[in-house]
């Protein structure tokens, strides 16, 4: 088979890709997840035991309280309401004056042990980033495990009841993931703003929903992803495809130029996806870095440039992609 040549994302750029004023803080607090869904870049299950211990838990907490440039708070996993230091780490940053996002895929509200998440999440005004990658029942089966939709909409509703979509204070958006292509006729997420007005429609018309922002995320070349690609031969094309959608208007708004993520063993990296991929982010030195290390310098400007790779295409490709969904419109 012929290697399909796809040009180093660095050398798309103008310019070096630079941090500006570190204002996110996210944190991936392990794998546990109740699901396993097909196109998890963190490849996140119910076998998966990986999550964040006492020691890094208590160090990012000092962390929320050093840093007050620190504005958002963004919790993620596998399901994040699962791991380990979820709800410290919440109130520790509620009481910092921090804003707090959680990625929930809102079936962890009925697994035994987690009942009272809905009712912590708004107590605490958490904004809840909800991933439903379709209004449509059988194509979020097929994501993400038979019988999730049903848990889903019966989540939102609950939700909604607690004020979430209406209270302003109580921000719920909701995810958009394609799902993953079965030959070469790839496509780019349909425009954010349409897509919206659809789920708005179709989720208050069939089930009463409200919620305030649909993100299109697109599928990224990483975790399962990847894997799925490359079983399909498809993993080379799929990057060559998103490369040829490469959109310089999408750079500035990169989140990864604004924000740290960081691991459940503490490590630090420029976004989510170089940490799946274990590319670590770098200061000067060169070392890679750790939330200890960040203490112990006492300063968020040590990280000089953002480390890129070509699944980066996949941020940049069409109107861009992002953890807030669309970059540019």
């Amino acid at each position: 088979m012929v290697k399909i040549a796809v040009t180093p994302f660095h050398k798309q750029l103008s310019s070096a890709l630079v941090k500006q004023k570190i204002q996110v803080l996210q944190v991936n607090l392990g794998k546990r997840c109740n699901l396993a869904c097909s196109h998890c870049h963190v490849e996140a299950g119910p076998k998966r035991t990986e999550e964040l211990s006492l020691a890094t838990c208590l160090e990012l907490i000092e962390f929320i309280y050093k840093f007050p440039e620190i504005k958002i708070v963004d919790l993620t996993g596998g399901a994040p309401e699962m791991n380990f230091g979820f709800k410290p780490l919440v109130e520790a940053a509620r009481l910092a004056g921090k804003q707090v996002i959680v990625r929930s895929n809102l079936t962890i509200f009925f697994v035994e042990g987690f009942a009272d998440i809905p009712e912590f999440l708004a107590k605490n005004q958490v904004r809840v980033v909800a991933s439903l990658p379709c209004y449509l029942a059988d194509n979020v089966d097929k994501m993400r495990g038979y019988g999730v939709f049903d848990q889903s909409i019966k989540a939102l509703q609950w939700l909604n009841k607690l004020g979430y979509g209406q209270d302003a204070n109580l921000i719920l958006d909701l995810v958009y993931n394609p799902q993953l292509p079965k030959d070469e006729n790839f496509s780019l997420t349909p425009d954010q703003k349409n897509l919206q007005l659809a789920y708005k429609n179709f989720l208050q018309e069939h089930f009463d929903i409200v919620f305030n922002s649909l993100f299109t995320i697109t599928n990224i070349p990483v975790g399962r992803t990847k894997l799925y690609l490359e079983r399909k031969h498809l993993y080379e094309k799929y990057l060559q495809f998103l490369e040829s959608h490469f959109n310089p208007d999408t750079v500035d708004n990169l989140m990864c130029r604004e924000e740290i993520s960081v691991d459940y063993l503490g490590n630090v990296y420029d976004c989510d996806f170089n940490q799946m991929m274990n590319l670590p982010s770098r200061p000067q030195n060169g070392q890679p870095l750790t939330i200890r290390k960040l203490l112990e310098v006492g300063s968020l400007d040590v990280i000089k440039e953002v480390q890129t790779a070509d699944y980066c295409y996949g941020c940049t490709a069409g109107c861009g992609s992002s953890c807030g969904g669309a970059l540019v419109e």
